[in-house]
């Protein structure tokens, strides 16, 4: 299969998560994770429609990446976020945090957390931009081994980052502002 170059302005359809999307979802997870997640733990999260936020991106009827989100009390704590890897660097992973963080003001958070391999520069940016800031380091706990420039990596070392009140109004003025710089448009689902 000849792969074909993505628009540089894209159009781009955020919508909730569902089972037909399940087998793509887990294409992306197969590209850009060590160890996946299970057909039945999505399975699992679809089914906990209160407290779970999933979007999927998609461009035509591909889907390109997806995100989650798992709220917890007040605090909605991002499960994941992937792309994959023939679409990063064309704002699908902007698009799926802006979607997610939406969902989790909608569902009453004031905060949100994640974690991140301390390696994943890239993606930690991501994260600055939507408020998230440094707050630990939990130790080894990425436990699977992948290689990374032809090395035998593992036991890597989450960053924990949080963005706090997300509930006001000047955090709903950086989602603006941030959806103001993706080329292309997006249409959101409105779930």
């Amino acid at each position: 299969m000849t792969a074909v170059e993505p628009p540089v302005s894209l159009d781009v359809k955020v919508e909730a998560m569902r089972s037909r999307h399940l087998r793509a979802v887990r294409q992306i997870d197969s590209k850009v994770y060590p160890k996946p997640w299970s057909l039945a733990l999505y399975q699992q999260e679809l089914a906990r429609r209160s407290g779970r936020v999933y979007r999927v991106a998609r461009v035509g009827s591909s889907i390109v990446g997806y995100g989650g989100l798992m709220i917890i009390a007040s605090d909605g704590h991002v499960t994941s976020i992937a792309v994959d890897p023939w679409w990063q660097g064309n704002a699908i992973a902007t698009r799926l945090m802006l979607a997610i963080s939406r969902g989790a003001i909608l569902a009453g958070c004031e905060a949100l957390t994640l974690e991140v391999r301390l390696s994943n520069s890239r993606a930690q940016e991501l994260y600055r931009r939507f408020g998230f800031a440094p707050v630990g380091v939990r130790k080894g706990y990425y436990s699977e081994t992948w290689e990374m420039d032809g090395l035998k990596v593992g036991r890597e070392d989450a960053l924990v980052m949080w963005a706090s009140d997300i509930d006001r109004t000047d955090y709903l003025a950086r989602l603006r502002l941030i959806e103001e710089t993706i080329a292309g448009t997006t249409d959101w689902e409105a779930t």
